[in-house]
């Protein structure tokens, strides 16, 4: 049978040269494919399977190293033969250089014919019979595929098996676990030592050192397991805590099963363990969480109930419109702790927020350095702001086009917050000859519930108030500071309105 026929390269930029390759290697009975120059030949080598390449030294643009060098830089190429003719006197240096080019072999001119084709003729037949080895193993690889297919689809099923449960027990955040009655053995698998927080590699697996993970309550029922079953229990449950070597403590649950002889004796216990710490911390987060809520719900109800037993007025409407005022100004503050988790409230959001319905023309400037206040200073302060700027507005510098409000806040070193409160322009101040009671329940609230102070200067341009107020300990001190800013009464109408 008439063999298959392979592809030979011939490039050369002489077409004579070519044409002469062509007559010397047409007895070989292949396909002879020419290239003029080094691009065309690797055009052709991206679009052939290529057996051999019989390739000029001496070209133009890219000559016959540089065009080996590319060859053998391509992945698919690396094993095709190359074969160099040269023109010109071959030094050993040259032939080193091909070589390391991956040549397999030179061939001077003038050429031998029979030279010529005998070595192609080698390349060939090596490249036809790789390439029919190639298709013996890819037949014999796929004898022995289909003669193991059963035992394949055997494997498969049960290594499917073993991998659902491997999944479901890490994903249940489970292990499961074996002891060997008659000789004592344990045996776990990956997720029991996960839960325990150690490795097989440096943990020996025995009873002592597994009831040394145990937390010391819990320790001694286990213990007790074993009388249970040795008694008929053949099934027992309970929750129990381990200490793990990393000091951390975990929640589990445990299920385990015994299996006895006739006398009895316990010669199996097989088991399973859940990690629940996530679900105990959630139940933990879940009833601080309630507990927070009704302190919380408490604290708001006996500010409204502060706020509507203790305002005085003159008529109802006034007293109902104080009130809502009160009312508004909890609400807001509550609003800027609830977008915290009630971890607490920036200053600067909470001076804005109060300041927003009177924002108007530019009158009102603040600025100081950013902090957060905690929610209980926060609630107070918010109140002592809505009484002194619902003041202004009634009568003091609020309560003209031509005045001016000015609300600065500084950190003193011993961790004190100092606001002063500045009106100028408005109408002539006097000093009053008694406190109102919006100045009465703002000193209350600031000295009383905060242990800060309160201080009034009636100026005749304009009241100055200064509210001191304590800090927490250890609060951070600020590292960036609120420039000072008149509110812009578009925008503060629309914080007010939402």
């Amino acid at each position: 049978m008439e063999h298959e026929k392979v592809n030979i390269l011939l490039v050369d930029d002489q077409p004579a040269k070519l044409l002469a390759y062509e007559v010397i290697l047409k007895d070989l009975n292949e396909h002879l494919v020419v290239a003029t120059s080094g691009r065309e030949a690797l055009e052709i080598l991206l679009k052939n399977e290529i057996s051999v390449i019989l390739v000029d030294v001496c070209m133009p643009e890219l000559d016959g190293f540089e065009l080996a060098q590319m060859i053998r830089e391509h992945p698919r190429f690396q094993k095709i033969a190359i074969i160099f003719i040269s023109a010109v006197q071959v030094s050993d240096f040259d032939r080193l250089r091909g070589y390391e080019m991956g040549a397999v072999d030179y061939v001077p001119v003038p050429v031998v014919p029979e030279v010529l084709r005998a070595k192609i003729k080698v390349f060939t037949e090596l490249y036809r019979k790789t390439r029919e080895l190639e298709h013996l193993n890819l037949e014999l690889e796929n004898r022995v595929r289909a003669r193991t297919a059963e035992l394949e689809k055997s494997t498969a099923r049960l290594r499917e098996s073993e991998e659902r449960r491997s999944m479901a027990i890490a994903a249940g955040r489970m292990g499961s676990w074996d002891w060997d009655g008659i000789n004592g053995d344990w045996m776990w698998d990956e997720g029991q030592y996960r839960i325990f927080g150690v490795t097989p590699q440096g943990f020996e697996l025995n009873s002592v050192n597994i009831m040394g993970l145990l937390h010391p309550d819990d320790a001694e029922r286990a213990r007790h397991v074993l009388d249970e079953f040795g008694r008929g229990v053949t099934s027992y449950e309970a929750e129990f805590r381990i200490n793990r070597p990393d000091g951390e403590e975990r929640w589990c649950v445990g299920t385990a099963a015994a299996t006895t002889d006739r006398s009895g004796r316990v010669v199996r216990v097989s088991g399973v363990t859940i990690d629940i710490t996530e679900r105990k911390r959630a139940e933990e987060r879940q009833n601080l969480l309630t507990r927070e809520v009704d302190h919380r719900a408490k604290n708001a109800l006996t500010l409204a109930q502060s706020i509507v037993r203790l305002t005085k007025a003159e008529n109802v409407r006034t007293y109902v419109s104080a009130v809502e005022g009160r009312i508004s100004a909890l609400a807001r503050v509550h609003t800027i702790l609830s977008l915290s988790s009630w971890q607490g409230a920036e200053i600067s959001r909470l001076v804005e927020e109060e300041l927003a319905p009177y924002a108007t023309g530019g009158q009102v400037g603040f600025g100081g350095p950013e902090l957060q206040l905690e929610p209980a200073t926060a609630q107070t302060l918010a109140l002592a702001l809505h009484e002194l700027v619902t003041n202004s507005a009634k009568y003091g510098a609020l309560s003209v086009r031509s005045g001016h409000l000015s609300v600065q806040w500084t950190i003193e070193p011993d961790q004190r917050l100092d606001l002063t409160w500045i009106e100028t322009g408005g109408p002539l101040v006097h000093v009053p000859t008694s406190r109102g009671f919006g100045t009465r329940s703002l000193m209350a609230s600031v000295e009383s519930q905060l242990g800060g102070r309160a201080l009034f200067d009636w100026r005749p341009e304009g009241l100055v108030c200064r509210l001191l107020v304590p800090l927490r300990p250890g609060a951070t001190p600020p590292e960036t500071t609120r420039p000072f800013t008149v509110a812009a009464p578009k925008e503060a109408r629309q914080r007010a309105a939402g």
